[in-house]
Parts: C-alpha cells; sequence; structure tokens
C-alpha cells in the first residue's frame, strides 16, 4: 500500500476543515486563516523532513545540520512550527501564540515572506470571535490539520499537488464569496485561457498588475515550457497580496516580485525614473472601477494617460493604458479581460479606443459566454494588445483585427456557465491561423473599423443570426386535424372502457 496521498484526498481534508468557521465568519474572511494554516502546515512538514534527513546524515553534528538548513528554502525559527502551535492548541491566548510564530517566521525569512503575515490577526474578536468562541475555533483548526491526510512531507505529498489545493480552496472560497470573490480569483479555464493567448516564451518577463491571488501569474509561468522566465505582480489589497506571496512561495516561484501597491496611482514596479517593461502583461482587473485616480491622471509622473483620460467612474481604460504602457516596445503583448462595454462605449472611452487602433495596436478581440465568473453574469471579452504591430516590430505589416466569436461555446453547469478544453482550442486555433470562419471569427479591416466608427461591438463583424426554418403552415394545419381525429378516437374508445368498468361517463 502506497503512502502518497492524492490531490482528491488533499483538496478534500482541507475544504472540510473550513467548518471551522462557516457560518460564523464570513466566507471573504475565513479563507485568509485556512490559506495561512495550510501554509504553515506545509512549509512545518517540508522543514521536519529536512531535518529528519540531516540529522541521519551528520548525526549529532549540530553547527553542520544547522548550516544545512541555511541553505534551504526558508528558516523555520525554533517554536513557530504548526506542531508547536498544537501542543499548545488549549492555551487559552492561542491566537496571540499563533500571531507571535508567524511573526517569527516572517523575521527569519524577511526576503521572501516580509509582511505576508500582517493583514491576519488570529487573535482578532471582529473577526472570529469572544475569548471562549474564538479559542474553540482554533484549537478546531490546528486539530483538522493534524489530521493524518494532511501529512504534507514530500515524501507524502508533492509540490505541485500543495500549490494546486491552494489554488483548489481559492476557488471554492470565491464561490462562497460571491461578488467579493472578485478581488482575488479568476476561474481556471478564463486564467488558462488568457495565458495561452498571452502566449510566453522562454525567457519571458511576465506581469500582472491586478494580480489578486496570483494565479494568473502561475498559469502564465505554465505555458512558458521552462523555468526561464520572471514572474511581477501588483495588488492594491494587502489580504489578497499576502495570498499572492504564499500562493508564489506554494509553486516554488520564490522569486516572483509581487509588489503591494495601487497600480493606477503609485506603481511600485518602477527602474529609476521608469516603469518597468515586460515582454507579456496579462490581467483581469476590476471592472469600471469607480473613484479610480481620474483627477490625478492628468499629472501622472510616467505620462501614461497620454491618449486621454478615462471616466472617473469607469477605469476599464485606465488598466488597459497602464498595461500597454509597460509592454516592451516592438515585441510586447497584452492580454486582459473587460466587459463589453469597453468595446463601445462613447465619450472619453470612445477617443481612447480610436487612438488605440489608429497606432496599430489592437490585435484581436474574443467574446466569451456569460455566466463564467461567479462575480457577475455578464458576457466578457479578451482583448489582445501587440506591440510587434508598431514600426519596426515583426508583425507591423498586420493591419486587421481578428474577432472571435464565442460566446455560445460553454458546457453548462449548476451554477456557472464552463469552457471545457474544446472550447478553448477552438478560440486558440482560431487566434494562431487568424481564421475567418462562418458565425465564428472575422478579420476586419481598417476600413470596417474606420466605418463603424471604431466600435469594437463583435456582432457588427462577426454574424451569427442563424436563419430561422420556413414554416409550411398547410402542412401544420393537415398535422392538427389529423392528431385531433386520433385524440377523439382514443377518447371513443377510453369511455367504452369505462363503461365495461361500470364507471358513469
Amino acid at each position: 500500500m502506497t503512502d502518497q496521498v492524492t490531490q482528491q484526498q488533499i483538496n478534500q481534508t482541507a475544504w472540510a476543515a473550513c467548518d471551522t468557521f462557516r457560518g460564523a465568519v464570513d466566507a471573504g474572511q475565513y479563507k485568509d486563516y485556512i490559506l495561512v494554516m495550510l501554509f504553515l502546515k506545509y512549509i512545518s512538514d517540508l522543514w521536519n523532513d529536512h531535518l529528519k534527513t540531516y540529522r541521519e546524515r551528520y548525526g549529532d553534528d549540530q553547527a553542520r545540520i544547522r548550516r544545512r538548513l541555511e541553505r534551504e528554502r526558508f528558516i523555520l525559527p525554533e517554536g513557530a512550527s504548526f506542531y508547536d502551535l498544537h501542543t499548545q492548541r488549549n492555551e487559552p491566548n492561542i491566537g496571540e501564540l499563533i500571531n507571535i510564530a508567524l511573526e517569527k517566521i516572517e523575521d527569519a525569512n524577511r526576503s521572501k515572506l516580509e509582511g505576508v503575515f500582517r493583514n491576519i490577526d488570529f487573535n482578532s474578536e471582529a473577526n472570529l470571535g469572544r475569548p471562549k468562541d474564538r479559542n474553540r475555533r482554533l484549537k478546531n483548526l490546528l486539530e483538522d490539520f493534524a489530521k493524518p491526510a494532511l501529512d504534507l512531507r514530500p515524501s507524502r505529498v508533492t509540490e505541485d499537488i500543495i500549490g494546486e489545493c491552494y489554488i483548489y480552496l481559492i476557488s471554492r472560497f470565491a464561490s462562497d464569496a460571491g461578488k467579493k470573490a472578485g478581488e482575488f480569483y479568476t476561474p481556471t479555464a478564463v486564467s488558462r485561457l488568457l495565458a495561452k493567448l498571452a502566449a510566453p516564451e522562454p525567457g519571458s518577463t511576465i506581469c500582472d498588475p491586478a494580480c489578486g491571488s496570483g494565479s494568473l501569474l502561475i498559469q502564465a509561468s505554465q505555458e512558458v515550457g521552462s523555468e526561464n522566465f520572471a514572474l511581477y505582480g501588483q495588488e492594491v489589497n494587502g489580504a489578497t497580496w499576502a495570498l499572492a506571496r504564499m500562493n508564489m512561495f506554494l509553486h516554488a516561484k520564490d522569486a516572483a516580485r509581487i509588489e503591494w501597491c495601487d497600480t493606477l496611482n503609485s506603481p511600485a514596479l518602477v527602474e529609476s525614473d521608469h516603469l518597468m517593461r515586460f515582454d507579456v502583461v496579462l490581467a483581469n482587473p476590476p471592472f469600471s472601477l469607480d473613484k479610480w485616480g481620474a483627477e490625478n491622471a492628468g499629472a501622472d509622473p510616467f505620462a501614461r494617460f497620454w491618449r486621454g483620460v478615462p471616466p472617473k467612474s469607469k477605469g476599464d481604460y485606465a488598466f488597459i493604458t497602464h498595461m500597454i504602457e509597460i509592454a516592451k516596445r516592438q515585441s510586447g503583448r497584452v492580454a486582459v479581460i473587460v466587459p463589453h462595454g469597453v468595446l463601445f462605449r462613447a465619450g472619453a472611452e470612445g477617443r481612447i479606443r480610436q487612438q488605440l487602433i489608429e497606432e496599430n495596436l489592437l490585435d484581436t478581440v474574443v467574446g466569451l459566454p456569460a455566466n463564467l465568473f461567479t462575480t457577475t453574469g455578464i458576457p466578457v471579452a479578451i482583448l489582445i494588445f501587440d506591440r510587434s504591430r508598431e514600426e519596426g516590430g515583426a508583425n507591423e505589416s498586420r493591419r486587421d483585427v481578428l474577432f472571435i466569436d464565442a460566446s455560445k461555446s460553454f458546457t453548462p453547469s449548476k451554477t456557472q456557465n464552463v469552457m471545457d478544453d474544446a472550447h478553448i482550442g477552438k478560440v486558440l486555433e482560431t487566434y494562431r491561423t487568424r481564421a475567418e470562419i462562418e458565425r465564428y471569427s472575422h478579420r476586419a479591416s481598417p476600413k470596417e473599423l474606420f466605418d463603424n466608427g471604431y466600435n469594437l461591438n463583435i456582432p457588427r463583424y462577426v454574424d451569427t443570426f442563424e436563419p430561422e426554418e420556413e414554416i409550411d403552415v398547410a402542412a401544420v394545419q393537415r398535422d392538427i386535424v389529423r392528431i385531433e381525429g386520433e385524440l377523439a378516437e382514443v377518447r371513443k374508445k377510453m369511455d367504452g372502457y369505462l363503461k365495461e368498468l361500470g364507471v358513469d361517463v
């Protein structure tokens, strides 16, 4: 019998641990406690496994053991492991003890984990209740994670399984959190499609300026096909930024640079006095963000909004503009998820959209199905901007814009629609070949875009109208007469049967 544990076993056991908080703590909050505990349990089991190996190898040579441990990806200070806390689970100040342990871990691993736990308080009365209830919940949480099924030693669980469990939990929390989920999660199928459309290559620098919990960045890294890439992200929400940092660690992406900042007002991915530029920029930014900072955009120190300032109540083009400005000149690619209003709204947005098209930056528009997200039921689109279409770029001769209508490419499910591999594959094949497919895709010329007033509403370019089948009214009438005759005959027979049974009809 193997000691290996499966992905499903880990996922189910970790999700069951959430019962400690359900009904008592909002899903948008208890996710932080569960994910931090999973992280602590993993690094504790990993550390103990290394410690056992070095003790077997070096015996009582403590100095040598300590030197080897210091070369590991992280350091677990004495007294700060999950097992130390589990032993103290009945203490009246267990919440405070967990906070102290996490602070020690931060201090010992500043380059990788500084600030990661500062936004979560295991001693919070506001989130976890009065001392008696709080202590009971934390004791249950520690006991749940001490179960054999959550033994996360490397001999039992691969790094991939831990990382996937983390993403699985985030997806489940998104389902529970409803609209708040948009702050930290993009559905897996959408992330996979966006990452494949962005097409990072070996050596790529990859940036998500609204990275949430970091899953989209990880998805993009998996498209590279090697470990030769660099990840960068920015996130405005402190708790979500912490999730992203832990997510990177659990996926062995420790070198990723994830900044806690307001991307639109105070971007932190800066070199000297200019914004860093990347090979691939992809994001699922918040839709139509209100109060995004329009009042300061005219004096932006990085001059990002030279094409025009988007409306103060809709920050979509603020994110799009930022993403284009941080893509490398003549080679960078941008892939961004947007609400459909971005395609056709007039005013300042219309002028910015026209400018981007006239610069020949817009490459592809992909319409997605409705109800893909837990946060909204509206259909969304993906825009691909390609700076290699600029003068001097590899695709400077490409002038058309590819429209793909994948709005009907989904499998219905109980709570939301899903794009499966076949749906994603068709989008990708159409994108890569730039094929024109009846009622699915079309390459629009600059003249078509001009004639449509630079409105990108997809039905203007892809005719999905299905002609209705002609109805033969005379044939239908004959069918009605025939059916009525058959019904009369059936009724007559039924009356006869009822009379035989002595039933008064």
